[in-house]
């Protein structure tokens, strides 16, 4: 380059200098019309911000933030934040915090360097998960502060979300069950549906002992529809497409995964139409998702109902024809049969397991009624404030203590992780334990709460020589739900379970000082007890047929089927926390006044009109988000620190140097080396799951961790082949 081409890409560069500026003056007026529009909207008397939200291409916090009339009336946040020394002063004036508590048994308050390990939660809490190790340890600083009346404001822009809190003048409703909502058990059983699995990429189809090849030419839904119609004998029910993803072969023409797979769902299906459900059944309509879509139809004569499923919902096929997969179907099918005689796969792992588990609920004793529901305050309060799994990266960016340069990746993954944390769960009337009443507790009764079953409303602050991972999830700014704070001296406002608050107080590196904000108490109870037994059951059988089959044709399908009945206690746990969620359907432009009045329309053309809607909170009588909450809590606690009784060791991030942590990924931990933690093939063990030598570049986005880990993991068993042979 000359020096006048020098100066001619200087020119072009101002110039493009200026276009921003002006494109960016463009989109502020944009945002500030579009934050107009939802204050509008807002005034209307059935606003609503799940609707609002997907309109304005927003989360319902953002919309929320935007328009606070929004917010639900019971969660939402008003006067000053109890972090300001100013408005706290103003507002508590008569209230002073309990005194420090050291929740360390009194043998471990005097212990020196060389004492044994001494858990705070004995035998019972997390199965010994959570500790304090072996060391002398500062006092852990947990105090009662009182929330101001009214709850907390919402924070200025430039700062974290402050998450919801109970009104103080939260009524009895709050703590009380729904009326007429109860969990009881079934006194019918599950009709089978005719079921066929398709690889639409070679047509080939497998139905009970039959293989068969269909010619499906563009593998749009109608042509897959009337394909298994004409050639397989009977009425078929549901398909499992097992390769091809059909949803996603103009997925180049959208900008978005799920733009295409909308479009594919909704196009036009000669002598069908999208099902409208029948008799009992609820899952009308298609349900849109990027890479696991339903879709649900019926003949135009509504006599044959149809299910297009992805067997990606149950697990990850690895390569496996439609053969394989219809066996490893039959083998869990089997396997369920053990424990329930009544059992009936159903077309997700969420519908099967939570209907599994309702054939568990006790015949006699204190639940031979049911397992009543919470009041929607309370399960709208845990959707809010009870996060699922950890899902974060850590870079040199924001650790300095991360290397740019990995001398390795190496990926554990525990195994059947919510499998290890089903044994204790939250029953009975909740009651509510205010910073005033915790206060009023000695030091056993504080204790034995937080060590229950409990979700607490707490301010936390990072010990100022922390230099690890972060405890606690915390409200995010911008579009992430969750982080970990981990900067020394860091306060934050959030909720957690007690496994992550005793975590916090009993960790092996530095206690954390926490302040208890409010809470929610529960008794303890096993609800779902004999359900993960059942199922832990049937894995374990799976699983040693897949490592001890002479077959290996029937060994994959008892792997794949032993990874259907993870799928099945994964999803059934997530479907008890009946997060809201959208149903997509089409409505003829001759009857647009049948478009739902609360759907958002989506997309039209000159034959359809194509809609969402949320579900919200329905009666559900099988919602129970206190029990999966209690579950996340156990398990992202278990990611940081847990206990081996037999070897009497410890494992996870807290056990691994600073800066040695690259990733949490819900049950996995992403690290730069190996370690000698114990695998006995059991719920929850680590498994050596991926190991990529370096030195390697340290991932700085999820797409390049995700694409390391599969090298990882070719890597890992190409080498454990190569030590068989």
């Amino acid at each position: 380059m000359d020096a006048s081409a020098y100066k001619a890409g200087l020119a072009e560069l101002r110039g493009l200098r200026e276009d921003i500026k002006k494109a960016r003056t463009a989109l502020k007026k944009l945002e500030n019309q579009r934050d107009k529009q939802i204050t509008a909207l807002a005034a209307h008397d059935r606003a609503k911000a799940e609707q609002i939200a997907p309109a304005a291409g927003l989360s319902i916090a953002d919309v929320v933030a935007t328009a606070p009339v929004l917010a639900p009336a019971a969660l939402a946040a008003t006067s000053a934040p109890a972090d300001d020394p100013a408005s706290a002063a103003a507002t508590e004036p008569t209230i002073t915090a309990a005194p420090t508590t050291d929740l360390r048994p009194a043998q471990a308050q005097h212990a020196g360097p060389t004492a044994p390990p001494t858990s705070l939660l004995a035998p019972k809490l997390l199965q010994g998960e959570v500790h304090s190790e072996a060391r002398p340890v500062p006092t852990p600083a947990l105090t009662a502060v009182p929330v101001p009346g009214q709850g907390e404001r919402e924070a200025a822009p430039a700062q974290p979300p402050r998450p919801p809190s109970i009104p103080a003048d939260a009524g009895p409703d709050w703590f009380t069950h729904t009326s007429g909502l109860v969990s009881t058990r079934p006194n019918y059983t599950q009709q089978a549906r005719a079921t066929v699995f398709l690889d639409t990429a070679t047509g080939v189809l497998a139905y009970r002992d039959q293989t068969m090849r269909l010619d499906l030419a563009g593998a749009s839904a109608g042509q897959i529809l009337n394909a298994v119609a004409v050639t397989v004998p009977g009425p078929v029910e549901r398909i499992y497409i097992t390769a091809g993803d059909p949803w996603h072969r103009d997925a180049t023409r959208y900008p978005y995964l799920k733009d295409a797979v909308a479009a594919w769902l909704n196009a036009p299906t000669p002598g069908w139409r999208t099902d409208t459900g029948r008799g009992q059944d609820r899952m009308a309509g298609h349900f849109v998702h990027a890479r696991n879509p339903v879709g649900r139809y019926m003949r135009d004569s509504g006599e044959s109902h149809v299910e297009i499923r992805s067997v990606g919902e149950w697990f990850d096929p690895e390569g496996a024809d439609p053969a394989t997969v219809r066996d490893a179907f039959v083998l869990l099918w089997k396997n369920l049969r053990r424990h329930w005689p009544d059992a009936v796969i159903m077309g997700s792992p969420s519908q099967t397991g939570r209907d599994l588990w309702t054939r568990t609920i006790p015949t006699r004793g204190q639940y031979a009624e049911g397992y009543p529901v919470l009041s929607e305050e309370l399960r709208g309060l845990l959707h809010a404030t009870a996060g699922q799994g950890r899902n974060e990266l850590i870079t040199p960016h924001t650790t300095p203590s991360v290397p740019e340069q990995l001398p390795a990746l190496v990926e554990y993954d525990r195994t059947f992780a919510y499998a290890k944390h089903t044994w204790k769960s939250p029953v009975g009337t909740p009651r509510r334990i205010t910073a005033t009443t915790f206060a009023s507790w000695s030091q056993s009764e504080q204790t034995k709460a937080l060590f229950g079953c409990g979700h607490w409303h707490i301010r936390a602050t990072v010990p100022d020589n922390w230099n690890h991972v972060g405890l606690l999830p915390a409200p995010a700014p911008g579009d992430r739900a969750w982080h970990y704070p981990a900067t020394p001296g860091t306060t934050f406002t959030t909720w957690a379970g007690g496994p992550e608050v005793h975590t916090a107080l009993t960790n092996p590196l530095a206690p954390w000082k926490i302040e208890i904000l409010d809470g929610i108490l529960w008794d303890e109870g096993k609800p779902l007890d004999d359900w993960a037994k059942n199922l832990k059951d049937a894995w374990a059988a799976l699983d040693a047929q897949s490592t001890l089959h002479a077959d290996p044709r029937h060994a994959h399908a008892a792997h794949l089927a032993s990874r259907a009945v993870r799928a099945v206690l994964l999803y059934g746990i997530g479907a008890f926390a009946q997060r809201p969620r959208m149903v997509t359907g089409t409505t003829p432009r001759s009857m647009e006044r049948d478009v739902p009045p609360d759907a958002e329309i989506i997309g039209f053309d000159e034959q359809q009109i194509t809609w969402q809607k949320p579900t919200g909170f329905s009666r559900d009588p099988n919602a129970h988000p206190e029990w999966s909450a209690a579950i996340w809590s156990a398990a992202r606690a278990a990611l940081l620190t847990q206990r081996h009784r037999d070897e009497d060791t410890f494992a996870g991030a807290l056990h691994v140097p600073a800066g040695a942590v690259i990733a949490f990924r819900t049950d996995a931990l992403y690290l730069t080396g190996t370690h000698s933690w114990p695998y006995r093939r059991q719920p929850g063990d680590y498994l050596l799951k991926g190991h990529l030598v370096g030195p390697l570049t340290a991932p700085t986005s999820e797409e390049e961790l995700l694409s390391l880990r599969e090298v990882g993991r070719t890597s890992l068993a190409g080498t454990r082949a190569g030590a068989r042979t």
